[in-house]
């Protein structure tokens, strides 16, 4: 069958044909292998299986003896060292390193913390608001959907409001993958266009390392109570170089998939109004289950990496596999009317936030909240808000995102 996933055209074409594309592929006997694109500058391996079905990604996800989060889970080829240096975090990582990291960084989503953070949102998505029905209707990307995590996570680990907006420039640089608007590459993937765009990523990511280093020397002498403080100090802490890592993951990673589920949530709930009106029914009854359905619905991180680590049926150490979330979160196997959106969906077994086992998404609650105070506010002060026209989409074959959307109230 004709589906390369490889070549960047493909995720420029409707989401409809692609997910279209990816039921074709869900119902072959066995994963599809892919041949790699060759990038200028990182090169690439001989490519990879697709796996595109719910119950290969769960095992996959599950077994990380099998399938190896190193060398890299968030980049196709193999990641030389100087971008490691900057993306290689605890994502990357297997235990024991992963479960160190996983276990110092999670003092961020303890509940106790989370409690802490309700006012915090409540007050953030209020001010956001204020500043958007000052300014009018325009792009509610921009205006609305990715003010808020940023700001949550900035918030969180003490950055000055003054950086906030780099953050968020820096951020779309980072996640601008092939997308020419944030990155400058151009999809024939030339050596001029790819020295462009990775010299704006080593830059991006330069800047929020240096960013999170002098945050951390600073609260090495003076803690105060901030997380960059918790992560610093204490028996067990990160290094310059984790904290750095930890800043971008949780920048990158943290802002990506809240700002866009905003962004899609209310696209979704502007075309099918009959969702939005059995919300509003009972919101604080509803709105977790929603949540839930809007993140399978977009899935806003499209896939990782995994390596297998020994010879097993049809892999040979070595290989690599990539976990498709988009996919497994349309397996007609799992979800009744996949391409529906059903905010009454129960069970919602999806993998919007990774799948199961040591990899699952540590900020999921908090992404959730996130979700849950933006729209409470939304749909409370501004009744008939709602998008207008299509999104523009980002192009790229790691994250459905949203770069532009606009909307009216």
């Amino acid at each position: 069958m004709s589906v390369d996933l490889s070549q960047i055209p493909f995720w420029g074409l409707p989401q409809a044909e692609r997910m279209d594309a990816f039921r074709r592929l869900r119902e072959l006997d066995r994963p599809v292998f892919v041949k790699e694109n060759v990038v200028p500058f990182i090169g690439a391996g001989e490519g990879y299986y697709a796996l595109v079905r719910h119950a290969d990604v769960t095992e996959a996800s599950r077994n990380a003896a099998l399938f190896s989060s190193e060398p890299c889970s968030n980049s196709i080829p193999d990641m030389p060292r100087w971008l490691a240096v900057y993306f290689g975090s605890m994502i990357n990582m297997d235990d024991p390193r992963h479960a160190r990291l996983r276990r110092i960084v999670s003092r961020a989503f303890t509940p106790r913390i989370l409690a802490k953070m309700e006012d915090d949102l409540a007050v953030a998505a209020a001010e956001i608001v204020d500043q958007a029905i000052k300014e009018g209707p325009g792009d509610f990307v921009e205006q609305i959907a990715a003010r808020l995590p940023v700001r949550v996570i900035c918030d969180m680990m003490g950055v000055p409001p003054k950086f906030h907006d780099m953050v968020l420039r820096r951020t779309n640089v980072i996640l601008g993958n092939a997308d020419p608007e944030y990155t400058g590459i151009r999809p024939d993937l030339n050596r001029w266009n790819v020295a462009k765009g990775l010299g704006k990523l080593l830059h991006a990511g330069h800047s929020l390392n240096r960013l999170a280093a002098n945050l951390g020397d600073e609260r090495r002498k003076r803690p105060t109570g901030d997380l960059v403080s918790l992560l610093v100090n204490g028996e067990e802490r990160l290094s310059s170089q984790e904290l750095g890592s930890f800043f971008i993951l949780l920048v990158v990673a943290g802002s990506e998939t809240t700002r866009n589920a905003i962004a899609y949530g209310l696209k979704l709930f502007t075309d099918h109004p009959e969702q939005r009106e059995h919300l509003m029914a009972d919101f604080d009854g509803r709105i977790v289950k929603a949540c839930d359905e809007i993140v399978r619905y977009s899935t806003p991180v499209i896939q990782f990496r995994r390596t297998v680590t020994q010879d097993h049926g049809m892999y040979r150490k070595g290989d690599k596999v990539l976990l498709f979330y988009n996919s497994a979160n349309r397996d007609e196997a799992v979800f009744t009317d996949p391409d529906a959106f059903d905010i009454t969906r129960d069970p919602n077994p999806h993998v919007g936030f990774g799948g199961p086992g040591p990899h699952y998404c540590l900020g999921a609650h908090l992404a959730r909240r996130e979700m849950t105070v933006m729209f409470r506010e939304l749909f409370t002060r501004l009744p008939e808000i709602r998008s207008v026209g299509e999104p523009d989409f980002l192009l790229s074959n790691f994250i459905n995102g949203v770069k532009h959307l606009r909307y009216a109230h």
